[in-house]
């Protein structure tokens, strides 16, 4: 099996590209939201650690994101305890997919929390900064002070990009992420 770890910055469409794959994609802040909807483990670690925020089952993403401005080391936590159970439902996805040629991993904290193996292939989502914040303002949920604590944890693009293996260049157009993909595929597949 092939993994495929998609990194790029917030808002870069990294869940985008890997759904334009075709494989399996283990898409990590889908697993998160599932685990603030429906894990009481999870709530109850949380509230343990939090309890000035947390305070409702399923629990809310105000009130969590209402503790990422509070302080800084509170999305520190967060992490900490979410990321290891999105780390299990990984493993999961893996043995489910364990016949599959190639899965993707769409996990934007995959090099910070060393989620990735050193034989994954790494594909940077390289979009223009300006695209980029043009998209996130258009979010409902969109915080610009929590993007940025969100960027304070993250590793540099350019760093990520020096580790990546391909580069796709995301201009937001499907066009050029199939190509983009293409020529990876032929590259991983020969």
């Amino acid at each position: 099996m092939i993994k495929i770890g998609i990194l790029g910055e917030i808002g870069s469409g990294k869940s985008y590209v890997a759904r334009n794959f075709g494989y399996p994609v283990f898409n990590a802040d889908h697993e998160v939201a599932e685990l603030y909807n429906k894990d009481k483990k999870i709530f109850y670690k949380l509230k343990k650690i939090l309890p000035t925020y947390i305070s409702k089952f399923p629990i809310d993403k105000k009130e969590i994101s209402s503790a990422i401005l509070a302080n800084k080391n509170n999305l520190k936590k967060i992490v900490k305890i979410v990321h290891s159970e999105v780390r299990k439902k990984m493993q999961l996805f893996l043995k489910k997919n364990n016949r599959a040629k190639i899965v993707i991993l769409d996990i934007p904290l995959l090099l910070e929390n060393k989620i990735n193996d050193k034989n994954d292939i790494l594909v940077f989502v390289d979009s223009k900064k300006s695209e980029i914040l043009k998209r996130l303002k258009k979010r409902n949920n969109f915080n610009l002070k929590i993007f940025k604590r969100f960027k304070n944890i993250q590793l540099s693009s350019n760093y990520k990009k020096k580790k990546s293996h391909f580069i796709i260049k995301n201009d937001f157009k499907k066009k050029s992420v199939k190509m983009g993909i293409k020529k990876i595929l032929e590259k991983i597949c020969k």
